[in-house]
């Protein structure tokens, strides 16, 4: 598929989405948002991608932010629709593992394009941050609620009341990102991560990534009950008997996604 804001490629069973505006910084537009969910509809089906990746072009900038002059002619109607925060829920709740590549800058829809990702991987000179009122404006694509999620309420008022930015040591520190690499292994450490999700039953990450997420959203009783029929599930399935006993033969597990 080509596009003209992203570039999508898959390889060895990542899916990978590129954001690629570098001219300016990889700003989110709607053409680049529905390019992006075009892509995610086509991957859902399609047995070569089990983990998708997002990252910017270039090596400053994951995403600075939505684009300014498209946001500028925005209307009430505009943010009741909102497509950005429609796309972000779709992705959050994305049946296939998400890794953000943060490779530099990754700000405003940009920060909350990384917040609906499952797993944040940031660049040693990556920065985050929600600068939205500065403008004027409230972030608006999830960025309220899930970065509280994240890091906690305290921390996440003061980021998006000050428009603070944090650096990539800060952002694992509060648990905004899960690990920091060099700019030059940044995919690498993508790669490993992704690679360790690959080698997993396919029907227990599905079904894991839909316990947690149902849970965060409910109360604890809930929640266990989710886990416990995700459980019931993988136990009917071809999968749990290959993995146990690939375990007892000491061996590797082939399994086969049933």
């Amino acid at each position: 598929m080509e596009f003209q804001n992203i570039l999508a490629n898959v390889e060895q069973g990542l899916g990978i989405i590129t954001i690629n505006r570098p001219a300016v910084r990889n700003a989110l537009n709607m053409e680049t948002v529905s390019e992006m969910r075009t892509v995610l509809q086509a991957w859902k089906t399609d047995p070569e991608v089990q983990v998708v990746v997002f990252t910017g072009s270039g090596e400053k900038s994951f995403a600075a932010g939505a684009d300014i002059s498209q946001l500028r002619e925005r209307t009430l109607f505009d943010a009741l629709e909102s497509q950005m925060q429609s796309f972000y829920r779709e992705l959050e709740l994305y049946e296939k593992p998400t890794i953000a590549a943060i490779n530099g800058f990754a700000l405003g829809g940009g920060c909350e394009l990384a917040l609906a990702c499952d797993i944040r991987i940031a660049s040693t000179h990556a920065k985050m941050g929600l600068p939205e009122l500065n403008l004027g404006i409230i972030p608006g694509a999830g960025g309220t609620q899930r970065l509280a999620r994240l890091v906690g309420r305290g921390k996440a008022v003061e980021m998006i009341l000050t428009g603070s930015f944090v650096d990539a040591e800060e952002a694992r520190t509060i648990g905004l990102v899960t690990q920091v690499a060099p700019p030059d292994q940044l995919m690498a450490a993508v790669r490993k991560t992704a690679d360790a999700i690959l080698g997993k039953g396919p029907l227990a990450v599905r079904l894991a990534k839909l316990a947690i997420q149902t849970g965060l959203e409910t109360d604890l009783h809930t929640g266990l009950v989710i886990e416990k029929l995700a459980q019931a599930i993988l136990f009917t399935s071809e999968d749990k008997r290959e993995g146990t006993t690939a375990f007892l033969e000491k061996r590797k597990p082939n399994f086969q996604g049933k």
